[in-house]
């Protein structure tokens, strides 16, 4: 399998989705092609048939097949992030960049507090505040939201979307085990991972909007999320 996937990946990196790059690389660094979707072009991994659908569809340029490497990445099992700073794609657990899953305290000011506080206390049976208590190293805190259903938490590189409905259902889940015990299972609605798991009487759900966070990363953050003191 392992050489499957190298190859696979290897053809794949042109198509991923890099959320903002597109800004970054105007002008010198982009150059305008003319491609096409390629729908008769069916994927077989390991005798399993995929369907493609708007995800996983082939592009076709100049006589090469190219897919999406992030839609390829969670059908092989490899990790895929992307790394805005640097402006590049990270194929594997260990792509050699120096990033690490190094997690820090977050120390939310009373401020925070209270606006945490306040978002949950909308929802009658639901106002026991939770927030993951740490972070990547990088990353930051910078506001939380109450929407119709659930509070949604933003940080610089992550969103934690908490509520007392389960958004994973009707759509294919991996499960997994967090280091602390607890089943969690990844998912993917659009072009972004999701982690989703029940802690006590809710369902949390973090994802990295931006791709700036591994499945690993968010997985020991996902360890962290407890009631707000």
């Amino acid at each position: 399998m392992k050489p499957l996937k190298k190859t696979i990946v290897a053809v794949a990196v042109l198509g991923m989705t890099l959320t903002g790059a597109a800004g970054v690389y105007a002008g010198a660094n982009l150059e305008k092609i003319s491609a096409y979707l390629n729908h008769s072009i069916g994927i077989k991994v390991d005798g399993v048939v995929y369907n493609t659908g708007k995800t996983l569809t082939p592009i076709t340029y100049q006589n090469t097949t190219y897919l999406p490497v992030r839609a390829m990445a969670d059908v092989l099992d490899v990790p895929v992030q992307y790394d805005a700073k640097n402006n590049l794609v990270l194929i594997g657990s260990n792509p050699g960049n120096g990033q690490t899953t190094e997690l820090t305290n977050v120390k939310y000011s009373d401020a925070e507090r209270k606006e945490i506080k306040s978002a949950f206390a909308k929802f009658d049976g639901f106002q026991t505040p939770y927030a993951p208590t740490q972070m990547e190293k990088n990353d930051m805190y910078q506001k939380t939201g109450a929407s119709e259903d659930g509070v949604n938490m933003l940080f610089k590189h992550m969103t934690v979307y908490i509520s007392p409905r389960d958004y994973s259902h009707g759509y294919d889940s991996k499960s997994v085990t967090l280091s602390n015990g607890v089943k969690a299972k990844w998912y993917t609605p659009d072009d972004t991972d999701m982690l989703g798991f029940q802690i006590d009487d809710r369902f949390v759900t973090i994802s990295s909007p931006e791709h700036s966070l591994s499945r690993a990363q968010l997985e020991k953050v996902a360890v962290s999320v407890a009631q707000l003191k």
